[in-house]
């Protein structure tokens, strides 16, 4: 059987042939989120949507008549319609965060999260930056995050790369060598 994010991927390469083919892909990332808010804005609902017990008949029925208020466009509308027919709108969060992710690579871009011990300046910010896409040959869409256990120094992972220069890293690799 294959794992919620594979499935969530293959749905969000489908949708994303399909809106770019005929419709918008940004777009579609909208929508795809505005429904998940609505969703998440109406506990019931969402308990309602997600519940296997209730039968997939109705919940593709909600999804309609939401969609059509929603005014959401026929692509994505479509395939809202396909994931709570198949008992999948569980998927939801997985799809979007595969979908932007897809657009990001699409336009060339590479998302990084780059761990410190504290804020970083906007210069700071900048050159990390300029460093990350001089490495990767792509722009990069960063976020950061504070995390004290790296003592100090930068982690930053782009995609399944981490390039870790975090002081706790250094101590713990200067530790192996001295024991060894």
């Amino acid at each position: 059987m294959m794992s919620k994010r594979a499935s969530a991927a293959r749905y969000a390469r489908a949708l994303l042939d399909v809106a770019a083919k005929e419709g918008d892909p940004e777009k579609a990332a909208q929508e795809l989120d505005d429904f998940i808010q609505l969703l998440r804005g109406h506990a019931a609902l969402e308990r309602v949507m997600l519940n296997p017990a209730v039968p997939t008949s109705r919940k593709r029925a909600a999804v309609v008549e939401l969609t059509k208020l929603a005014n959401v466009s026929p692509i994505v509308s479509k395939l809202l319609g396909v994931l709570a027919e198949c008992g999948r709108l569980e998927l939801l969060d997985e799809l979007l965060a595969a979908y932007r992710q897809l657009l990001l690579d699409r336009s060339g871009v590479a998302r990084a999260e780059v761990t410190t011990t504290v804020p970083l300046s906007r210069e700071r910010t900048e050159t990390i930056e300029k460093r990350l896409t001089a490495i990767t040959g792509k722009r990069i869409s960063m976020v950061t995050k504070i995390d004290k256990e790296i003592i100090g120094g930068v982690v930053a992972r782009v995609g399944s790369i981490v390039y870790d220069g975090s002081v706790a890293t250094q101590l713990k690799l200067l530790r192996e060598r001295l024991s060894s």
